[in-house]
């Protein structure tokens, strides 16, 4: 049936859009190594504009422990450097004149569980999202009873769905043991 499988592309796409998602926000977890990313999702007021820091700046990272901030233009550096210090990512900024260096401390034993804590919230959110996912399109699929579906399409469509959700649900266990492996190797 194409209304079943309407509603299973469709369930298809949205969990995939809850895996990049899910990427998204891991890779704002720094696991001890210097990256751009770290960055994303920095507001600077660019000339009383919220931009972000990659639209008033180049980010660079010259080694695995230094980030560096090089505004396009000199007199953004200050506000570079406060929206930086007000995004509460845990680095302190120094500003040389030029550049705004961060330098990411080594991760401690302590300091390595807790990311791996916040990595498994966002594991579980993902999961939550993936089986609301399975709940809508199951639901969707259940209301083409009305318009005559017969209840073995619906009985195989709901199938597919679950089998999908499951090798959602895999992906996403998968890629919490890559990153806590991340987090956890020294």
């Amino acid at each position: 049936m194409e209304e079943i499988e309407f509603y299973i592309d469709a369930a298809k796409e949205t969990m995939d859009g809850a895996l990049k998602h899910l990427a998204i926000e891991l890779s704002k977890i720094r696991a001890g190594k210097a990256t751009p990313s770290m960055l994303d999702g920095i507001q600077v007021d660019y000339y009383g504009m919220m931009t972000p820091l990659t639209g008033a700046a180049s980010i660079n990272t010259p080694d695995a422990r230094t980030i560096v901030v090089k505004p396009f233009e000199k007199k953004m550096i200050a506000e570079c450097e406060k929206a930086i210090r007000n995004s509460n990512i845990g680095l302190t900024p120094m500003n040389d004149g030029e550049n705004i260096r961060l330098n990411i401390p080594p991760l401690t034993e302590e300091r390595r569980r807790e990311l791996v804590k916040r990595v498994k919230g966002e594991i579980e959110t993902a999961k939550i999202n993936v089986r609301n996912v399975r709940q809508d399109a199951n639901n969707n699929i259940k209301k083409l009873k009305n318009d005559g579906v017969s209840e073995d399409a619906i009985k195989g469509g709901e199938e597919r769905v679950q089998k999908l959700t499951d090798s959602y649900i895999v992906k996403v266990e998968a890629t919490f043991a890559d990153k806590e492996k991340d987090i956890m190797s020294v």
